[in-house]
């Protein structure tokens, strides 16, 4: 009875408002009016920024008007790129539709369509073999660049308690370099486990305090960690804008700063070429399961606070050009099994797109590394009650994982009631791991500048 009291209550106003308007403007209506019709028709708070709704304007917004409230939002707001957030009974806050995040179950549905594509260990060789060429082509690295073969640029090693310090800078396309900091053992064996260690987007990214301890302790275990810079972050803002962060070459550059970084380390440095990690939180979770989808060299992985079905990175520098539309369709969770059978730990939390790992993308993970024989090589520690960071409880499977499948003695750093003694880290301030001066003042001479002549770089491929 409602509804259809609702129909026609509809329709009568469309109807007058036909009367009032002619067809050719298409009821065209300003956003803020339809918001405020939306709160006096369904008695809800919408919370929105004028930024948000300036300039914006719904063609037949009472068309679209339906009886349930959350239907209606989702056809009003759909067409112009918004969504709402529900903060409370009847109060909602106005947000960008988030094109990287699925419903829970819209990304399980589509895993399991995957997955429907291989059954055996053959099969889902196939299914590798044609997504990988594809990844390359959507990142522009096919064929890779040209390495500009320039020698790396080394700051002097610092020393500390069971490990030492040395900035790095690497060109890896002519006039653009990486930059970052190298953590090794003070008195490294004669062949070391590597980890690379790229971060995600949290404020001070590779300097902040727990990224610093994260690498130390890592060097103190034995292996050695090469901590570096996003793309337009860091000492990368030498050479572009932050915003360039956000644009689809992102993803690209960072890529290729990885595998020059693996390049550079894994010729003449003391590394062991069969023990070749790398571990990344966040954004840097999607870097490590890119990374690892794409070069056998890396031997084990570990992405932290990232990995979802239903999510595919709300960065450019994790989604910003079409990778998951390699081999008609894939994302985060097939490209993370591209790992197998190499060992992989998946770290998850309960309060982000991580909250449900346990649930079924694990699974599909445990089936994979099953086509090899090695389920039990890859874990999930899932902290429900924990949230995006990376903190001691997620450093902690870590340095335990890194440790068991390396075959470094943790024993020695850890305190009487079992657990990893960080105290002894030193923290440096961010200049100090600069490898081009606190002022930037020894950025090379041919160092490019700006997004448009990185762009250069590649339309003349």
């Amino acid at each position: 009875m409602f509804r259809t009291f609702f129909i026609v209550t509809i329709l009568s106003v469309l109807f007058m408002q036909s009367r009032a308007q002619s067809s050719d403007d298409q009821y065209r209506k300003p956003l803020k009016e339809v918001l405020g019709l939306l709160e006096q028709h369904y008695g809800v708070t919408i919370k929105y920024q004028e930024e948000q709704v300036a300039g914006k304007y719904l063609n037949y917004a009472r068309w679209r008007f339906r009886p349930d409230v959350d239907e209606t939002l989702k056809n009003v707001l759909a067409p112009l790129d918004l969504k709402v957030n529900k903060e409370g009974e009847k109060k909602y806050k106005l947000k960008e539709y988030e094109y990287y995040r699925w419903e829970v179950k819209d990304g399980w549905d589509y895993l399991d369509q995957l997955a429907a594509q291989y059954h055996d260990r053959a099969s889902w060789e196939k299914r590798k073999a044609a997504i990988r060429p594809d990844l390359f082509t959507a990142l522009k690295l096919s064929p890779l660049p040209a390495s500009p073969g320039s020698k790396a640029i080394l700051s002097k090693k610092r020393e500390f308690t069971g490990y030492t310090v040395q900035n790095f800078a690497l060109e890896i396309l002519p006039g653009v370099y990486v930059n970052g900091s190298i953590y090794r053992p003070l008195k490294p064996k004669k062949s070391s486990a590597l980890v690379l260690s790229p971060d995600g987007h949290w404020a001070d990214h590779r300097y902040r305090k727990d990224a610093q301890v994260r690498c130390a302790m890592l060097a103190k275990l034995g292996a050695v960690a090469v901590s570096y810079d996003l793309f337009a972050w860091g000492e990368s803002l030498l050479q572009f804008k932050a915003d360039d962060h956000r644009r689809s070459l992102s993803i690209t550059v960072q890529t290729l700063g990885a595998i020059r970084i693996l390049d550079y380390m894994l010729a003449g440095q003391g590394i062991d070429s069969q023990r070749v990690a790398i571990c990344g939180g966040s954004g840097g979770g999607s870097h490590t399961v890119l990374m690892t989808a794409l070069d056998d060299r890396i031997t084990l992985s570990i992405p932290v606070v990232s990995l979802s079905s239903y999510f595919y990175g709300g960065c450019p520098c994790e989604s910003g050009l079409p990778i998951h539309a390699s081999a008609g369709g894939t994302n985060n969770v097939e490209l993370a099994a591209m790992a197998a059978p190499r060992p992989q730990l998946v770290i998850s939390d309960g309060k982000d797109w991580t909250a449900h790992m346990p649930e079924h993308d694990f699974g599909y993970l445990q089936t994979i590394y099953g086509y090899y024989g090695k389920a039990a090589d890859v874990a999930n520690v899932h902290l429900p009650d924990e949230g995006h960071d990376f903190g001691y409880s997620k450093r902690k499977p870590v340095y335990d994982f890194v440790a068991r499948y390396f075959q470094l003695n943790s024993e020695a750093l850890k305190n009487q009631n079992g657990e990893y003694d960080e105290s002894t880290v030193t923290i440096e301030n961010k200049e100090t791991l600069y490898s081009f001066g606190a002022q930037g003042e020894k950025l090379p001479s041919n160092a490019v500048h700006g997004y448009e002549e990185l762009e250069k770089l590649f339309k003349s491929k």
